[in-house]
């Protein structure tokens, strides 16, 4: 049950999410056959627009799924829909924008032949925020037990489908033990990442966070700061393998991800970390503002 106005736009035409837009036979719902990109606004404006466009294309061709629509032809769709978003949430601060794009309909059957054309819905709503309480005290992980990261010869999580079981399930041993998120290992024994965020730690004024190799998604939050705000933060920033047993001598931990940034975490399965004004986390975080709010005000043209 919707608990706030949710803004969908399916295929074009614009209503509430809370109405039906696709038939049952759709791949997406029978078989998890979808691809997606959340995009979030600073200043209104749409954030990493080209990253995510390029990892929405990357996991396109990974599926053999068309996509139908340009860049450019998207990016109006995506205004479209929040602007009928603010007409009936006209005081909405940042958005969470989510586009969607499946296999299509058709017969049911596992053979992609059986695809009539892909289809596009488009979800937006206020981008969600963390209460001051989890940003000051941080959030509490446990290391799912039951099930390990799956591998990616069989299903790559650098690929973002519309399957997400892995993920739900991990999440939801965790939380029955009370945790806020989860970390999940490979097969190896590797951290890999949470639910839905990537997690680096801080030891010896460094931050470290596991490589693409050990299977996760490639975060569009954990390559800007790879790629140059931690260096702007004074950091030194690696990709190196971490285990569990190393978690005792890790200084602080976070997690990235693109709603909600950088978010602290307090502790693993009752080993502490440091949380914050005074942490490279906090010093971490205020550096992507700022680089949030450089781009906004460097991109005008992609105002939300």
């Amino acid at each position: 049950m919707l608990t706030h106005y949710i803004q969908a736009n399916t295929n074009g035409r614009l209503h509430p999410a809370s109405e039906p837009s696709i038939t049952p036979l759709n791949r997406g719902f029978l078989y998890g056959d979808a691809i997606y990109e959340v995009w979030r606004t600073y200043g209104g404006v749409i954030f990493a627009w080209d990253e995510h466009w390029d990892r929405l294309r990357a996991s396109a061709g990974a599926l053999h799924l068309p996509l139908e629509q340009t860049k450019e032809e998207v990016l109006v769709e995506l205004r479209r829909t929040v602007a009928e978003y603010r007409v009936h949430v006209p005081d909405a601060g940042e958005l969470y924008i989510r586009l969607q794009i499946t296999r299509g309909a058709g017969a049911i059957g596992l053979d992609v032949a059986l695809a009539d054309k892909t289809n596009f819905i488009i979800l937006v709503q206020p981008c969600p925020e963390l209460s001051l309480e989890k940003l000051n005290q941080g959030l509490r992980l446990s290391v799912a037990k039951s099930l390990r990261r799956n591998p990616a010869e069989s299903l790559d999580p650098a690929w973002k489908t519309g399957n997400y079981l892995n993920n739900l399930l991990c999440l939801r041993e965790a939380k029955d033990r009370g945790a806020d998120d989860v970390v999940i290992l490979n097969r190896d024994g590797d951290v890999t990442e949470a639910s839905v965020s990537n997690i680096g730690f801080v030891r010896g004024g460094r931050l470290m966070t596991p490589p693409l190799s050990a299977g996760i998604l490639g975060g569009i939050t954990r390559k800007l700061i790879l790629g140059g705000i931690a260096k702007a933060a004074g950091f030194a920033a690696d990709e190196v393998r971490i285990r569990p047993a190393e978690f005792p001598a890790m200084e602080e931990c976070f997690l990235m991800s693109t709603t909600k940034d950088l978010v602290p975490v307090c502790e693993i399965d009752g080993i502490r970390f440091a949380v914050g004004q005074n942490t490279a986390t906090n010093r971490l975080k205020a550096a992507f503002a700022n680089a949030a709010r450089a781009y906004a005000e460097a991109h005008p043209e992609l105002a939300a």
